[in-house]
């Protein structure tokens, strides 16, 4: 059992962390809403002049496609590297870790002429397909070490009842690892949504396209000085994804906990 002491120490730690996060935030915030008295005109202005209903749309389709395919495709791949034996699964494992060691900065410029000989530039497509891929390398990585942990009798005991893999997949595992898969959602879901470089060169003579953090970059170039519409701005984007956690953040500590997931 913890004892006062330590309880009291960790809650000191945690809320001095809270504290540091939070910090910037309530910053802002201050300097947008002019609190104590509240207004938000700055946050009209920031929404009609800086587009950001355009913005917010592309960035939710984006996210949206980017989430749903990832989330799919990764499920699958770790439940075959997870539980299949196979010939080669040890390889191509290997091989989906390393997607995680590539960062975007070194193949964004071929990745870009290979896009654009397909087509694909300067569409929801070319910045969808390569964000899927990066997601993937990830989400089966995760996946698998959920899937290993989940005991060989409960997979023995499917077969044994008659369930295909694909039944035992999707009616008994995926329900099973709720919070290992909804952390995974809340992820990527962050990640693609602050991606900023990708768009930024697939994107780049679409305008009406534009994600939201891309649509900030233009808004803080045309406002530079005006720092109450630029926080104003910033917030505007970063609530989304603030909602999202806020909704997700039971499955998220869960999926965190359980996955610290043993091989």
């Amino acid at each position: 059992m913890i004892g006062t002491r330590e309880r009291v120490l960790n809650y000191a730690v945690l809320v001095a962390f809270a504290f540091v996060a939070l910090f910037p935030l309530a910053g802002a915030a201050q300097q947008a809403l002019h609190l104590p008295d509240p207004d938000l005109s700055a946050f009209q202005r920031a929404w009609r002049d800086g587009h950001f209903g355009v913005y917010l749309r592309n960035s939710v389709i984006v996210t949206t496609v980017t989430v749903a395919l990832a989330t799919v495709l990764s499920i699958m791949a770790g439940y075959a590297l997870g539980t299949l034996e196979f010939r080669g699964s040890g390889a191509l494992f290997l091989l989906f870790l390393a997607g995680l060691t590539v960062p975007t900065e070194t193949v964004v410029v071929p990745l870009y002429f290979d896009l654009r000989t397909l087509g694909l530039d300067n569409t929801y497509a070319g910045v969808i397909l390569p964000q899927v891929a990066q997601s993937v390398a990830f989400g089966s990585f995760w996946m698998r070490a959920y899937f290993r942990s989940v005991p060989r009798a409960l997979l023995d005991a499917a077969r044994i009842d008659g369930a295909s893999s694909w039944t035992t997949l999707w009616r008994v595992l995926v329900p099973m690892g709720r919070p290992a898969v909804l952390t995974m959602v809340l992820l990527v879901a962050m990640w693609t949504w602050n991606e900023f470089l990708l768009p930024l060169v697939v994107l780049n003579s679409a305008e009406d396209l534009r994600t939201a953090p891309l649509g900030l970059s233009f808004f803080q170039g045309a406002h530079q000085t005006d720092y109450t519409l630029l926080t104003a701005g910033a917030l505007i984007i970063a609530a989304p994804i603030v909602v999202l956690y806020v909704f997700l953040q039971r499955h998220f500590i869960a999926g965190m906990l359980s996955g610290a997931v043993k091989e």
